[in-house]
C-alpha cells in the first residue's frame, strides 16, 4: 500500500473496493477515534450524506455509543461509492490527520484540487479548509501548554508536600525543644534542692565540730584539774614524811641514844603519841566527810573523762559520716553539672537546626512564590489565546452567514437552519476567565454550528479543569487578601524569629540583613477606587486625629530586644508624658530625656537630663503598647511617647557620655538630631517652597533628622553616585506624607495615561517606582513595636506623623502597601562584579562580544547531580536551575566567585529575580538596561537572524523585563537610546558602563523583594 500511495492524486485513481479496502483493514481505529459530530457537517457539504442521514447517525436511539453511531456511518458512506469513501478521507484529513495517515500513509496536505470536483462551493471550502487547519494546529499547542501546566502543577504539589513534611519535622523539633527545656528547668530545681541539702548538711556539720571543740575544751580543763590534784596529794605525802623525820631527829637528840636507840625510841614515842592521841567525834566525821566528798569528786571527774572521751569519739564517727556525704553530694552535683551542659549543648544545636529549616522554608515559599507568578503569567497568556480563538469562531459564523444567504434566496425550508446560525453579535463582552468561550447566557450567543457548539463545550471543559487543578489560583489575577492574610498568618507562627525591627537595619556599614527571607517575589496589584473596597477593608480610611491611635486602636508589636547593659524600670503614672518631658535623640544616638518638669511626676522619679529611655510599656493600661525605643527615629519616639497617657513603665539607663556628645553636636551645629540613615526615594517629589529638596526617582538620600522644625518632613543630603557623603540637602517629605504623594502620582498617571514631562538632558524622566510590601512584614521606616501574632481584624497605624489627621493613614494585617522610601545599605566591592543585560536578548549578543575581550568571561551553567543539587541547595549556593535528565543545569555561586577572584567580569545569562540570590551571596552584580526601539531593534536586524530571533520579539522581552526592572533591589545603569548606532558602538558604551558602575557605591534594600 505504500507503493500505490506516494501521492494524494493517487487516492481519486484508485477504485473504491481498494478505497473501503484500505478504511475496512483499519475500521477498529477508525470507530474508536474519531467523533461523528465533527465529520457529518464536511460529509453534508460534500452532499455524501443529507440531513436524514446525519439526524439518524447523530441521535438514532438505537446507537448507544459513538463506536455504533461512527461504524453504522461508514455503513452509510460504503453505499454512496468511491465518492463516500473520497470524502470520507478528506474530512479526516482536516479534523483527524493521525488516522488519515494510517488509513492513507500520506501526510494531511490540504490540495483543494482533488475535491472540486465533489463540492460546489469550493471557495467556501477552501475557506473553511483554512481556517479549521489553523484552529486545529492552535487546539494541538493548546493542548501541549495544558499538558506542560499540568506537569508543572504536580511537580509544585509535590514540591508543597515536601515542604508540609518539613514544616511537621519542624513542628516535632520544636515539640521536642520544649519538652527538653521542661526537664531542664526539672533538673534545675533537683539541683537547687540538692544545693539546699548541702547547705543544711554543712550546718549540721558545723555544728558538731563547734562541739567537738568544746568537749575537747572540756577536757583539756578537767585534765588540768586531775593534774592539780595529783601534785597536791604529793605534796600532802611529802610533807607528812617531813614531820615523821622531824620528829625522830627530836627524839634521838632528847635520849642521847646511839642513832639505832634513838631512832627506835623515837619511833616508840611516836607510836605512844599517836595512841594517846583522840579525836572527838565532830571532828572524825568531818575527816570521813571530807575523805568521802573527795572520792565523790574523783569518781565524778573519771565518769566524766569517760563520757567526754565517748562523746569526741561519737563526734569523730559523726564528722567522717558528714564527710561521706559531702563527698556523695559534691560528685553528684559535678554529674548534674555535666547533664546541664549536655542538655544546654543540644538545645543550641537544635536552636541551630531550626535556623536552618527556617531558612529552607524561606527558600520554599519564594519558590512557591515565584512558580505561582508563572503559572499567573500562563494562564494570562492561555486567555489571549482562548481570545483568538474566539475571534476566528466570529470570523467562521461571519463566513458562514454570507454563505447561506444566497441558499436561503433559492430554498425554502433551511430559514430554520439559517437563523440557528447567526453570526456571533459583535457586541459581545470583552474575555473573561472560566466564563469567556461559552456565556452562561444563551440569548447573548449561540454557537453557530454543531462543530463550533463542540469546540466551546471542549474549551469550557478545559478551563473548568484548570480552575480545580489549579494551583492555589486560578486566575492571573493577585491572590486575595483573604489568602494572603492566611499566607503571613502561617509565616509568622511558624517564624516568629524573622520579624525583626528598625535596629538591624541602621548599620550602613553590614551587608544585607539574614534574617531576610530568600526570595521574597513582589506580587502585582491593582490599584482601585476606595469606593470600590468591601467592608472588610474599611480600614483603609484614614483616621481622624491623634485620639483615634491612642484610643484603643492596636498597633503592631516586634519582639522585645535584649538590652544588655544596666537598665532600671520606673513604673509611675505618666499622664501626658511629653508634658513631663521632652526628649532628643534619634536611632544612631538614643532617645534621651532632655528637659523635665518640676513637680511632675517624672521629676518625682528622679528622671534627670541624660537619661536614655529604651523600652515603654503600657501593657497595663493598652494591652498591646509596648515598644523598644533603642534604635527609633526621634519622629517614631515623639510618636510613641505622646501615646503615653495614663500608668506606664519606663525602661532607662543613665548614658551621660552619649547624651553630653550630642547636645554639644547640637549646640555646635554639626548635627540637628541624632537620626542618620539611607533611602532610596521611589517617586520623583518637586521643590514647591523655599528649603525643599526635589528629589528625583531612584535618589539616594541620607536622612539626618525625621523631625526637622517640627512635624511633617525630614532633612536629608542627597548622596553622589561615588560617596556616601552628599552636598546638596534640603526637607522632604516624612513617609506618610510621600505615600500619599506617591498614591496620587500614580492615580494621576492612571487618568492620564500620557504624561510628558522631560529631564534637562532631555530623556524622558521616571516619575514613580511602583513597589509593594507585605504589612505584616516589618518595615524599618515604620514603628518598631513589640511583636504580637497579626489578627485579622486588627489594624496598624503610621505613626510618623499622629498629630495631622490628613496624614495617618491604617492598613489591615493582610493588605500589601506602597512605599515611597526604601532603606538601604551602601557597599564598595573590591572584586570585579558580575554583569547582568536587560533585555537578555541583547545580553547573549554582547556576551558573546565581550567573552572575547580581556577581563570578561561567560559565567556557565554546570550540570549537578541529584545530591550535588541538594547539598548545593541546602547551603543556598544555586543562583538560577533549569531541569536536566538525571539532574539539572545550575548557575552556581562557586562558578561565579571563582570568576571574580581571577580579577574577570562574570557575564550573567539568568533572571532578573536572581538578583536577590545573589545578594544573599554577598554578590553584587552589575545591570546594564539598554533601551530597546524600532529604530535600536533595526540596528540590530543582522545580529538578530543569527540567533534566529525576530526584531518582534526582541521588542517583546525588552517590554516585559523592563516591567521587573522596579522590582531588582538595587540600582542598574541604563544606556542612552541615541548613544550607539551599530553593534561596535553599542559595546563601547557598554564597557564604559561596566568600568563606570565598577566604581559606584553599590545601595542594597534591606528586603529584597
Amino acid at each position: 500500500m505504500a507503493a500505490l500511495h506516494r501521492t494524494e492524486s493517487t487516492l481519486t485513481a484508485l477504485d473504491e473496493e481498494t478505497l473501503w479496502e484500505m478504511m475496512e483493514s483499519h475500521r477498529h481505529k477508525i470507530v474508536r477515534s474519531i467523533c461523528p459530530s465533527r465529520l457529518t457537517p464536511y460529509l453534508r457539504q460534500a452532499k455524501v450524506l443529507d440531513q436524514l442521514d446525519e439526524e439518524e447517525v447523530l441521535h438514532s436511539p438505537t446507537f448507544t455509543n459513538t463506536v455504533m453511531r461512527v461504524g453504522h456511518l461508514l455503513d452509510l458512506l460504503k453505499t454512496r461509492g468511491k465518492n463516500g469513501a473520497i470524502a470520507f478521507l478528506e474530512s479526516l484529513k482536516f479534523h483527524n490527520p493521525d488516522i488519515y495517515t494510517l488509513v492513507t500513509g500520506l501526510q494531511p496536505q490540504v490540495d483543494f484540487s482533488n475535491f472540486s470536483g465533489l463540492m460546489e462551493t469550493a471557495k467556501l471550502t477552501e475557506c473553511l479548509a483554512g481556517a479549521i487547519g489553523s484552529l486545529q494546529e492552535e487546539l494541538s499547542q493548546e493542548k501541549g501548554q495544558k499538558e506542560a501546566l499540568l506537569q508543572r502543577c504536580r511537580q509544585l504539589q509535590e514540591r508543597l508536600g515536601q515542604a508540609e513534611a518539613r514544616a511537621q519535622s519542624l513542628c516535632q523539633l520544636e515539640a521536642d525543644h520544649d519538652r527538653m527545656k521542661r526537664e531542664v528547668s526539672a533538673h534545675f530545681h533537683e539541683v537547687l534542692k540538692l544545693k539546699d541539702e548541702m547547705l543544711g548538711l554543712s550546718l549540721h556539720y558545723s555544728n558538731a565540730l563547734r562541739e567537738k571543740e568544746l568537749a575537747a575544751t572540756r577536757c583539756r580543763s578537767l585534765q588540768e584539774e586531775l593534774y592539780l590534784m595529783k601534785q597536791e596529794l604529793q605534796r600532802e605525802k611529802i610533807s607528812s614524811s617531813h614531820e615523821r623525820e622531824s620528829r625522830e631527829r627530836s627524839l634521838q637528840v632528847a635520849g642521847g641514844l646511839g642513832p639505832g636507840d634513838r631512832e627506835l625510841s623515837r619511833l616508840k614515842e611516836e607510836n605512844e603519841k599517836l595512841r594517846s592521841l583522840t579525836f572527838s567525834l565532830v571532828e572524825k566525821d568531818i575527816l570521813e566527810q571530807n575523805l568521802d566528798e573527795a572520792l565523790e569528786s574523783k569518781q565524778e571527774l573519771v565518769d566524766r573523762i569517760h563520757s567526754l572521751r565517748e562523746r569526741a569519739v561519737a563526734a569523730e564517727r559523726q564528722r567522717k559520716q558528714f564527710w561521706e556525704e559531702k563527698e556523695q553530694t559534691l560528685l553528684q552535683f559535678q554529674r548534674t553539672k555535666v547533664d546541664c551542659d549536655i542538655y544546654k549543648e543540644r538545645v543550641t544545636a537544635l536552636q541551630s537546626q531550626l535556623l536552618q529549616l527556617q531558612k529552607e522554608r524561606d527558600q520554599a515559599y519564594s519558590a512557591r512564590d515565584a512558580a505561582q507568578m508563572e503559572i499567573a503569567q500562563n494562564l494570562t497568556e492561555k486567555d489571549a489565546l482562548r481570545r483568538k480563538v474566539f475571534e476566528l469562531t466570529d470570523q467562521v459564523c461571519e463566513l458562514r452567514q454570507q454563505v447561506r444567504k444566497p441558499q436561503a434566496e433559492s430554498l425554502q425550508g433551511p430559514k430554520q437552519e439559517a437563523g440557528a446560525r447567526e453570526p456571533c453579535p459583535k457586541g459581545k463582552q470583552r474575555l473573561v476567565r472560566m466564563f469567556a468561550i461559552c456565556p452562561r447566557d444563551d440569548s447573548d450567543y449561540s454557537c453557530p454550528s454543531s462543530t463550533e457548539s463542540q469546540l466551546c463545550s471542549d474549551l469550557s471543559a478545559t478551563s473548568n479543569r484548570e480552575l480545580v487543578d489549579s494551583f492555589r489560583s486560578s486566575s492571573p489575577r493577585p491572590p486575595s487578601l483573604q489568602s494572603l492574610y492566611k499566607r503571613v498568618t502561617d509565616d509568622f507562627w511558624e517564624d516568629p524569629w524573622s520579624f525583626s525591627g528598625f535596629p538591624e537595619t541602621l548599620q550602613v556599614d553590614q551587608g544585607p540583613s539574614p534574617g531576610a527571607k530568600a526570595g521574597d517575589a513582589d506580587l502585582d496589584y491593582e490599584i482601585v477606587d476606595r469606593a470600590d473596597l468591601p467592608e472588610c477593608e474599611s480600614s483603609l480610611q484614614p483616621f481622624s486625629g491623634p485620639d483615634t491611635s491612642s484610643s484603643g486602636v492596636p498597633v503592631r508589636r516586634r519582639p522585645a530586644r535584649k538590652i544588655l547593659s544596666q537598665v532600671t524600670v520606673l513604673a509611675f503614672q505618666g499622664d501626658a508624658l511629653l508634658e513631663q518631658i521632652s526628649v532628643i535623640g534619634g536611632n544612631l544616638t538614643g532617645i534621651f530625656i532632655h528637659r523635665v518638669t518640676p513637680g511632675s511626676a517624672a521629676d518625682e522619679m528622679a528622671l534627670r537630663p541624660g537619661t536614655q529611655i529604651m523600652m515603654v510599656d503600657c501593657e497595663a493600661t493598652e494591652p498591646l503598647f509596648k515598644a523598644t525605643l533603642e534604635d527609633t527615629t526621634l519622629e517614631q519616639a515623639v510618636v510613641l511617647l505622646q501615646r503615653v497617657n495614663g500608668f506606664c513603665c519606663l525602661s532607662v539607663k543613665v548614658n551621660m557620655e552619649g547624651y553630653k556628645k550630642l547636645v554639644q553636636d547640637l549646640e555646635a551645629k554639626v548635627a540637628t538630631s541624632g537620626d542618620s540613615f539611607y533611602i532610596r526615594v521611589n517617586l520623583a517629589i518637586e521643590a514647591r517652597a523655599e528649603g525643599e529638596l526635589q528629589v528625583r526617582c531612584n535618589d539616594i538620600l541620607h536622612v539626618t533628622d525625621t523631625m526637622f522644625q517640627g512635624r511633617g518632613c525630614w532633612h536629608a543630603h542627597r548622596v553622589g553616585p561615588y560617596s556616601t557623603t552628599g552636598a546638596e540637602d534640603g526637607t522632604i517629605p516624612n513617609y506618610t506624607r510621600a505615600q500619599q504623594l506617591l498614591i496620587a502620582l500614580i492615580q494621576d498617571m492612571a487618568q492620564h495615561t500620557t504624561i510628558a514631562r522631560k529631564q534637562s538632558s532631555g530623556g524622558p524622566q521616571k516619575l514613580v517606582r511602583i513597589v509593594s510590601v507585605d504589612r505584616t512584614k516589618p518595615s524599618p521606616l515604620r514603628s518598631s513595636f513589640d511583636g504580637t501574632p497579626p489578627q485579622p481584624s486588627r489594624l496598624e497605624g503610621e505613626l510618623l506623623s499622629p498629630t495631622e489627621p490628613s496624614t495617618a493613614c491604617f492598613w489591615a494585617e493582610s493588605c500589601f502597601t506602597l512605599v515611597p522610601y526604601t532603606l538601604v545599605h551602601p557597599h564598595r566591592p573590591s572584586q570585579p562584579r558580575p554583569v547582568l543585560f536587560v533585555p537578555s536578548v541583547a545580553g547573549k549578543i554582547l556576551s558573546e562580544k565581550l567573552c572575547l575581550l580581556r577581563g570578561f568571561k561567560k559565567c556557565l551553567a554546570e550540570y549537578l547531580s541529584q545530591e550535588e543539587h541538594g547539598a548545593c541547595s541546602q547551603r543556598g549556593d544555586i543562583i538560577q536551575e533549569r531541569e536536566a535528565s538525571g539532574g539539572r543545569y545550575c548557575v552556581t555561586r562557586r562558578a561565579v566567585e571563582s570568576l571574580m577572584e581571577k580579577n574577570t567580569h562574570a557575564l550573567l545569562d539568568v533572571r532578573l529575580d536572581s538578583v536577590c540570590a545573589l545578594h544573599r551571596m554577598e554578590i553584587f552584580p552589575i545591570i546594564i538596561h539598554i533601551p530597546i526601539n524600532e529604530r535600536a531593534a533595526k540596528k540590530l536586524k543582522k545580529v538578530l537572524q543569527r540567533l534566529s530571533t525576530s526584531e518582534e520579539q526582541l521588542l517583546e522581552a525588552g517590554r516585559q523585563e523592563e516591567g521587573q526592572l522596579d522590582r531588582v533591589p538595587c540600582l542598574y545603569g541604563s544606556l542612552a537610546p541615541d548613544s550607539w548606532s551599530d553593534l561596535e558602538g553599542l559595546l563601547g558604551c557598554v564597557r564604559v558602563a561596566i568600568a563606570d558602575e565598577q566604581k559606584k557605591v553599590v545601595w542594597t534594600e534591606q528586603n529584597p523583594h
